[in-house]
């Protein structure tokens, strides 16, 4: 008999209740959340009584394991909300129940899907499935039986609040993954691997880069080491950005309500904004910067001749995410953001669009980065005449192909102002990433009533074009760190020499060294504390810094130097030659 085929999605979702199902036999009285499929795998949020161990995961794995082989079948059945509501409350598993309530009170279309795994069927029915002794409320579908579930391996546990609203208890989320072949599980598993020794957090610790703390969760202190890749980039980016015409602002951190009310982010975005109280008024940390923008543009009236105008800005924001989903520099409270705010007439669109995408190749390819695009359509809460949007979707349509660019479609993705084109890169592991983004907008300068002059003396609407080119600072700088494993380059290293005498008496010619390379802004660390010199060598090896000089009799009387190269065997090298070297991987950022 031929075996079925089933879509993956579907495996890693029935592996899911294989999981709910031996967790059930091991722990009994477990209540259960939601188990979803996700990426590479499923997990499952329960509720136990007390904390799932490592050895929990083991004989779970075991456990699993005996139920696949019994070859139990999955058992879908149509019921009303009313009986499922019965059924569950028997089960005594309350947070099915919650669920069940509110589908019945608001409708499936309120219940968020991926998490819940729900579909209201007619007009109260809903569906569930049985797997041995365990029932789930879910949408499936699921394979036949348990003989037809590939490979998996349960990973690991975290936290997770019920519905992820931290006022909620803090359920356990047990976290597997799953594939159709041993070979596709392997390779994944050695990925992770590798992904664990560049973890961003574990090696920003390492090199001194940053650090977080309680007492501002989400926001890093970034570390005198780490503000070099602040100021590096910065430098790059300022570099390009006037190169391209672009004029460098800045905005308030702190607004009054009214803005936000009027560009719509109150309605659309409150939620993920921090407020505050000020001489009775109601003030908010800028979550964007784009609202505050529109105050530079119409301080003056502006002419056809100044447009377009490219406002850019290194902003701090700030943005309420939940402590749930916090993890590192990836998703952070307090952001620094690579933002520009473009300000033109319509037949200036597609120039400005092309010499955005231009802009996002160049930087791209400083990191060797490969970009792909989407196209990113209205969504469903979104403001503005939908002519206006087709009009917008339109033009960045246009935009692409007439840049010769492939691209996707992603409906229902946009802002809410606005559709957008978003730029996706893999790093080293070939992990995909969205950065770049270009948003086109006719609903903000009508909200602000921004105008100019044209060539006939009538006054106009500007079209609004936000764009970043890496996001970011926080998150950008996150990815490179796993990127490159912390082995940044030449010009990006914190430190980019390490020198050490061998003795106390070549301290002397150390010290002129370091001072040659420091007058030619090198970043230099001299090292004569009284320790081994294999010592020393590993611990510049582990700060990844990419020369290491090792000043000793030789290096004293003679002009060369005993140069360590990152990744490479010793090399002498003349000084004049290592210095106009290093020199020019830095200027020319190789």
């Amino acid at each position: 008999m031929t075996k079925i085929q089933y879509p993956i999605d579907t495996l890693r979702h029935s592996t899911s209740h294989l999981m709910a199902g031996a967790i059930l036999e091991l722990f009994p009285k477990a209540k259960f959340g939601v188990g979803p499929a996700i990426e590479n795998g499923f997990y499952y949020d329960v509720d136990i009584g007390r904390a799932i161990t490592p050895d929990d995961l083991k004989n779970l794995q075991k456990k699993m394991k005996h139920l696949k082989h019994k070859n139990l079948t999955y058992e879908r059945d149509e019921i009303s909300i009313d009986t499922a509501i019965k059924l569950f409350k028997a089960l005594n598993q309350p947070y099915k129940v919650e669920l069940l309530n509110d589908i019945k009170k608001y409708g499936s279309t309120e219940i968020d899907a991926r998490e819940s795994g729900l579909a209201k069927l007619g007009s109260d029915n809903v569906s569930i499935y049985k797997l041995g002794g365990f029932t789930d409320l879910c949408r499936g579908p699921h394979v036949s039986s348990t003989r037809d579930i590939g490979v998996y391996k349960l990973l690991k546990i975290a936290g997770a609040y019920w519905r992820g609203n931290e006022k909620n208890k803090m359920l356990q989320r047990i976290y597997g993954v799953a594939y159709s072949k041993q070979s596709e599980l392997d390779t994944f598993l050695k990925l992770q691997v590798e992904i664990e020794k560049r973890d961003h957090r574990k090696l920003g610790k390492e090199l001194d880069l940053f650090s977080f703390h309680d007492v501002s969760p989400g926001a890093p202190f970034i570390h005198h080491k780490g503000m070099i890749l602040f100021k590096e980039l910065e430098r790059y980016w300022r570099e390009i950005h006037e190169k391209a015409g672009y004029k460098e602002t800045s905005t308030p951190i702190m607004v009054k309500d009214s803005v936000f009310s009027q560009s719509g982010h109150l309605q659309h975005y409150r939620e993920n904004m921090f407020g505050l109280k000020v001489e009775k008024e109601q003030y908010f940390l800028k979550p964007m910067n784009c609202p505050e923008s529109t105050f530079i543009y119409r301080a003056h009236m502006r002419s056809y001749k100044d447009l377009p105008l490219r406002l850019s800005e290194i902003g701090r924001l700030h943005r309420n995410e939940l402590s749930g989903v916090l993890g590192g520099m990836f998703r952070v409270r307090q952001i620094t953001m690579d933002d520009a705010h473009i300000y033109a007439t319509p037949d200036q669109l597609q120039t400005e669009i092309s010499s955005v995408l231009k802009l996002i190749k160049l930087f791209y390819a400083l990191f060797k980065f490969k970009p792909t695009f989407y196209l990113a359509t209205k969504p469903d809460d979104a403001m503005g005449e939908i002519k206006l949007w087709q009009k917008a979707e339109k033009s960045l349509h246009y935009a692409l192909k007439k840049n010769n660019i492939d691209y996707e479609l992603n409906p229902k993705d946009g802002a809410f102002y606005g559709p957008k084109i978003d730029v996706h890169i893999k790093d080293a592991l070939s992990r995909d990433w969205q950065l770049a983004t270009i948003q086109l907008d006719f609903q903000m300068p009508e909200r602000f009533d921004l105008k100019y002059i044209d060539n006939k003396g009538r006054k106009q609407r500007p079209i609004m074009i936000h764009r970043a080119i890496f996001g970011s600072f926080e998150r950008f700088i996150g990815i490179l760190i796993e990127h490159y494993a912390g082995i940044f380059p030449v010009w990006l290293s914190p430190t980019q020499v390490y020198i050490t005498p061998v003795g106390s008496a070549h301290e002397t010619p150390a010290k002129k060294i370091t001072q040659e390379l420091e007058n030619n802004n090198v970043r230099v660390w001299l090292d004569t504390l009284n320790e081994t010199i294999p010592y020393k060598v590993r611990k510049a090896e582990k700060q990844k810094i990419p020369y290491i000089l090792v000043i000793g009799d030789k290096e004293a009387k003679r002009r060369t130097l005993n140069v360590r190269m990152r990744g490479a065997k010793v090399e002498r090298m003349g000084r004049k030659k290592f210095i106009d070297t290093i020199l020019d991987e830095i200027e020319n950022k190789k």
